[in-house]
C-alpha cells in the first residue's frame, strides 16, 4: 500500500511538472530588469566568421564589443569615441588622430595607437568589408597618436574611421579571434551557440556611457521565428518581416524606424557584344543598354504601389538610392513616377511597337524583355520584382522575374537585372557603385555604367578638404541639371523604394525613439543602447 501511495503521488507531481510547464510555455519568459533577450538579426543575421571586426562584424553598425575611433550620432554627425580629436593634413593625404588614455581592454590590458595601427593594417591585408584600398598603412607615433596615410586624399576617409572595431594586436589571431572576442566596447563576450545565440555581459570598467543592461543575449532566428518568439513573450525586442509590421502582439508595441535602406534593381548599361569578365561571367543587355527601355521604367512604375503592397505602408520612394534624409541627397532627381502614358510615350518615341499584337514592345527585332533576379529566399525583394514585372507590362515592357542563390546571382549579375539592397551613411559608397574605374568589381558597379562627368563629380568630392565640403559633388553623382545617375539623367538603375525597419518591443522597455539612429542596410537597433531603460 505504501509503494502504490507513493506511485500515486510520484505521477500527480510529474503531471504537475508537466501541466505547469504547458502553461510557462504560453506566458512570458521571467528576466532579470537588467536583463535583455532580443531578436534582432533578421538583416545582418548571425556571422559566419564569428564577432572579428577585421573580417566583417559590425562594419556599419555598432559592434557592442568592440570600440571604434568615432561613432555616428542619431544626427548622423561624427563624433568622438576613441579619438579625442583629429587633423587632416593640406593634401587630403595623412589624418592624424589622438586617443583617449586609460582606456582598457576586457582582459585588462591597455588599448593604445599600436592596437589602432594594428587593426587597420591587418583589415588592409585581409581585404574585409571594409575598403581601405586607399590606405598605404596607419601608424602608431606614440601611445595616444596614430596616423593614417593615403594613396590618393579621401574627404571621406573619416567615415572608415567609425566603422572598424579595434583589436589587441598583442593577443589578436586571425583564426580564434571572432570565436572569442576581446575589446573595449561596452559589452564583453561570454558565450556563442552557433545556429542559436551569443550572450553578452557589461563592461564594468567601459570609458563611456554605460547601457542600463548588464547582460544582453542575442537570439539569431529567422524574421518568422523571432515574431513567434515575441508572441510567447520571450523577447524583449523582435525584428520582424514587414508582413508582421501591422499585427499586435500582448505587452508588446510595434516600433518603425526610418531608414536609409534602398531596394533597386540594376539594369546593364552596355549591350551584349559577347564580351565577358576573365571568369567567363557575360557583360551586357541588349535590352537595357536602351536608355528608353531604362527611363520608362524609371517613369511609368509606381512606387507607392510597392509601398502599399510589399512593403505594407511602410517606406519611402526612392529614385537615386540615395536617402532623403542625407546631406547629399538631391532634391532635384525627383520624378513625378507611376506616368505610364510618359512611359509609353518614350517607348514609341525611340522606335518600340508592338508589330505582333503580344503586348510586348519590339524594336530591330528586339522583343523588350530581359530578366530579373532576386535571392530566393527574400520574399520582400521577390514581392517587390513581382511587382514591378506586372506594372511594366502596362506600357509593352515584358519583366522575367526568378529567385537564384546568391551564387547563381553572382555569374548572372552583370547580363540581368537584380534586385539589390543598398544603404550607407558613407559618401563614398556611390564611388563603387557608379565609378567607371570599378565596373563588375566584384558587387561593383554590376550595371558597368562609365560616365567621364560623373566619374569627375565623384574624384572631385573625394579631393575636396573635408567630408562636409564633398557633399555637393556628392549630390551632382545622381543630377547636375544635365548628367547623373537618376532618371533625369542616365536612369542607370530602377530604384524602387526605402524599407523602414519594423520592431516589436516589450512596453516595459523604452529603447529611446528620439534618438534611435537611420538604420543603415543591414539595420542598426544597438545604435543607441545606451539610451536604453526598463521602465519601473
Amino acid at each position: 500500500m505504501k509503494k502504490q501511495h507513493i506511485m500515486i503521488i510520484a505521477i500527480i507531481i510529474v503531471i504537475g511538472i508537466v501541466a505547469g510547464g504547458l502553461v510557462l510555455g504560453n506566458s512570458s519568459t521571467e528576466r532579470n530588469p537588467d536583463e535583455l533577450v532580443t531578436a534582432v538579426g533578421a538583416h545582418g543575421g548571425e556571422p559566419e566568421t564569428g564577432f572579428n571586426p577585421i573580417l566583417g562584424w559590425a562594419s556599419a553598425s555598432e559592434p557592442l564589443i568592440q570600440s571604434t575611433l568615432f561613432k555616428r550620432n542619431n544626427n548622423m554627425s561624427l563624433v568622438n569615441d576613441l579619438a579625442t580629436n583629429h587633423t587632416v593634413s593640406s593634401d587630403g593625404k595623412t589624418y592624424t588622430v589622438n586617443i583617449r588614455d586609460g582606456v582598457k581592454f576586457h582582459d585588462n590590458s591597455s588599448l593604445t595607437a599600436k592596437d589602432i595601427a594594428f587593426t587597420y593594417n591587418e583589415a588592409k591585408k585581409v581585404g574585409g568589408d571594409i575598403d581601405l584600398s586607399n590606405m598605404v598603412n596607419a601608424t602608431a607615433v606614440n601611445d595616444s597618436t596614430v596616423e593614417f596615410y593615403l594613396n590618393n586624399s579621401d574627404s571621406t576617409f573619416i567615415s572608415k574611421l567609425s566603422t572598424l572595431g579595434i583589436v589587441p594586436s598583442e593577443s589578436y589571431n586571425n583564426e580564434t579571434y571572432g570565436q572569442n572576442p576581446i575589446g573595449s566596447g561596452p559589452y564583453k563576450f561570454v558565450q556563442w551557440d552557433k545556429g542559436q545565440q551569443v550572450i553578452l555581459e557589461l563592461n564594468d570598467d567601459y570609458y563611456g556611457k554605460k547601457p542600463e543592461f548588464k547582460k544582453l543575449t542575442i537570439l539569431f532566428l529567422t524574421g518568422d521565428a523571432a515574431f513567434a518568439a515575441a508572441k510567447k513573450g520571450e523577447v524583449d525586442i523582435a525584428e520582424v518581416p514587414l508582413s508582421y509590421s501591422n499585427e499586435k502582439i500582448s505587452n508588446m508595441s510595434s516600433i518603425i524606424l526610418d531608414s536609409v535602406d534602398a531596394r533597386g534593381i540594376s539594369l546593364p548599361y552596355l549591350p551584349d557584344t559577347g564580351n565577358k569578365t576573365e571568369d567567363g561571367v557575360s557583360i551586357g543587355n541588349n535590352v537595357t543598354s536602351n536608355k528608353a527601355i531604362r527611363e520608362a521604367l524609371n517613369y511609368g512604375i509606381n512606387r507607392q504601389t510597392i509601398i502599399d503592397g510589399p512593403l505594407q505602408g511602410h517606406g519611402n520612394k526612392s529614385f537615386d538610392g540615395i536617402g532623403y534624409q542625407l546631406p547629399w541627397n538631391n532634391t532635384e532627381a525627383i520624378i513625378e513616377d507611376g506616368d505610364i502614358d510618359k512611359a509609353k510615350s518614350i517607348l514609341e518615341s525611340d522606335g518600340w511597337k508592338d508589330s505582333d499584337g503580344d503586348g510586348i514592345l519590339e524594336k530591330d527585332g528586339q522583343k523588350a524583355s530581359f530578366t530579373v533576379y532576386y535571392p530566393a529566399d527574400d520574399t520582400t525583394r521577390q514581392s517587390i520584382a513581382i511587382s514591378v514585372s506586372e506594372q511594366a507590362k502596362k506600357f509593352g515592357i515584358e519583366v522575367n522575374v526568378e529567385g537564384k542563390s546568391w551564387d547563381e546571382i553572382d555569374k548572372l549579375k552583370l547580363s540581368n537585372g537584380v534586385v539589390w539592397g543598398y544603404g550607407s551613411l558613407d559618401p563614398s559608397s556611390l564611388y563603387h557603385q557608379y565609378y567607371g574605374g570599378f565596373a563588375g568589381n566584384e558587387y561593383d558597379n554590376p550595371a558597368y555604367y562609365n560616365s567621364s562627368i560623373v566619374n569627375q563629380h565623384m574624384e572631385s568630392a573625394l579631393s575636396s578638404s573635408n567630408i562636409e565640403s564633398s557633399y555637393n559633388d556628392w549630390s551632382m553623382v545622381s543630377w547636375d541639371g544635365s548628367n547623373g545617375i537618376s532618371p533625369k539623367g542616365d536612369a542607370v538603375w530602377l530604384w524602387t523604394v526605402f524599407v523602414d525597419y519594423p520592431y516589436f518591443v516589450d512596453n516595459s522597455l523604452d529603447i529611446s525613439e528620439n534618438t534611435t539612429k537611420i538604420q543603415p542596410h543591414g539595420g542598426d537597433i544597438f545604435g543607441n543602447i545606451y539610451d536604453w531603460k526598463r521602465l519601473s
